[in-house]
């Protein structure tokens, strides 16, 4: 049975690459030189070569980088990789939560420096290349250590919590982490923006003047009490565009990127503001959070019965059943079922972003929403003809042109 399942995780992992890489083939092929009748009015031939061009180098990026992680997992796989780490925290310390810190934290830090050349190049050459990049190497490093240790503290605190429900709450365990998880996600939801953010970002109001009075106008019209709206610095890292929502009650923010600010029309980030506002009045982000903790409780629940089976670790070379060899031999074997889930996450993704539109081109502002759209695509070089596939296992958004003919008609109908 051991065997079994260990080569069941094997194939899992080649079929997930499989997949992926045909994925990338079909989008890949899916690309034309040749400028398409309907972008016409969109990309200019220029930029839409350079969007074709941007598509195919991080593609191609992606093949190497992919096709190098399954040759690693695979290596510590047949090798024993997991096994020597297993004999070595048991060296280190008898302590079980020792263990387990130890246990992820080496495979985080080892997995995390190996990937560090492909992380430099996407960002000091590729996206430099194409005009994207505007981190510098001192950002870049203080970053990856300040991740490092919000992913100690967060992630081990998280794992430290699940350990204890493992080995003291017996039967109540899934109760007790669901219960546990739920608290956390809605409190992150709810202060993510305001502790979270400023460790990497800078966070300003937006000052008074004709656009902050604009939106508040809107907000008024809306019936949405506006108090927070935030400037991020995005420019720091990327000339990339954003704006999102976030937060719950008193504690909601509307965060604006300063590259938005600088891209788009007065009338246009009223637009993007509306769109924001039409996820909350949709309760959109409340329904994607009752999702997540559905999938997550499906999850908890396979993870109950599974990780204290013996030949869940031992599949995988534990010296002994453990904890953390059947939690991670638990996430290869079961990583499936995430992807499934996935899929249906995105289609709802989807669909909410529809509803978003909607209420934008409600209030008379879908033209502008549109422009917004068209300006951030093209300076984003963002491929607007990806093969359907693709779109619907990795999309969560819809096309540019699928969200354009959806607002067109809306506001024909209307």
């Amino acid at each position: 049975m051991v065997n079994t399942i260990f080569w069941i995780i094997v194939g899992i992992i080649l079929f997930d690459y499989f997949f992926e890489k045909l994925l990338d083939w079909l989008n890949y092929k899916n690309m034309s030189e040749q400028l398409p009748a309907q972008l016409e009015n969109i990309y200019d031939k220029e930029k839409y070569r350079q969007s074709q061009q941007y598509e195919k180098v991080t593609t191609r990026f992606s093949f190497l980088t992919g096709t190098l992680s399954l040759v690693l997992i695979l290596t510590i796989l047949l090798l024993g990789g997991f096994g020597y780490l297993d004999r070595w925290v048991r060296g280190m310390t008898d302590n079980i939560y020792w263990q387990t810190l130890l246990f992820f934290g080496t495979l985080g830090i080892v997995f995390d420096i190996l990937s560090l050349p492909f992380q430099l190049y996407s960002t000091f050459v590729i996206e430099e290349r194409f005009g994207f990049n505007k981190t510098t190497y001192k950002t870049f490093v203080a970053d990856k250590f300040k991740s490092w240790l919000l992913g100690a503290v967060i992630g081990g605190g998280l794992l430290m919590f699940v350990l204890w429900a493992w080995l003291s709450m017996g039967a109540w365990f899934w109760p007790i982490v669901f219960t546990g998880l739920g608290i956390f996600m809605i409190f992150m939801a709810m202060f993510y923006t305001h502790l979270i953010v400023p460790i990497f970002n800078k966070l300003t109001p937006l000052p008074e003047g004709e656009l902050r009075d604009s939106l508040e106008a809107f907000g008024n019209q809306a019936n949405f009490q506006i108090k927070d709206i935030y400037v991020i610095d995005g420019s720091k890292r990327s000339t990339r565009a954003n704006a999102y929502f976030s937060g719950f009650g008193p504690r909601k923010r509307i965060v604006l990127y300063d590259t938005l600010l600088q891209d788009l029309s007065q009338e246009e980030i009223v637009a993007v503001l509306a769109h924001e506002i039409g996820h909350y009045k949709r309760r959109h982000v409340l329904k994607g959070m009752i999702t997540s903790l559905i999938q997550s409780g499906l999850m908890l629940l396979l993870l109950y019965f599974s990780v204290g089976q013996p030949v869940l670790s031992l599949s995988i070379g534990a010296v002994e059943p453990s904890f953390y060899m059947g939690l991670l031999a638990f996430g290869l074997l079961f990583s499936p079922i995430s992807f499934v889930t996935g899929i249906f996450s995105n289609i709802q993704s989807r669909k909410y972003e529809y509803e978003a539109d909607a209420y934008t081109g409600k209030h008379g502002l879908g033209k502008f929403l549109i422009d917004a759209l068209i300006k951030l695509s093209v300076k984003n070089l963002s491929n607007l003809t990806p093969h359907p596939a693709y779109v619907f296992f990795h999309y969560s958004h819809p096309t540019l042109l699928q969200r354009k003919q959806q607002i067109e008609a809306y506001r024909q109908a209307s």
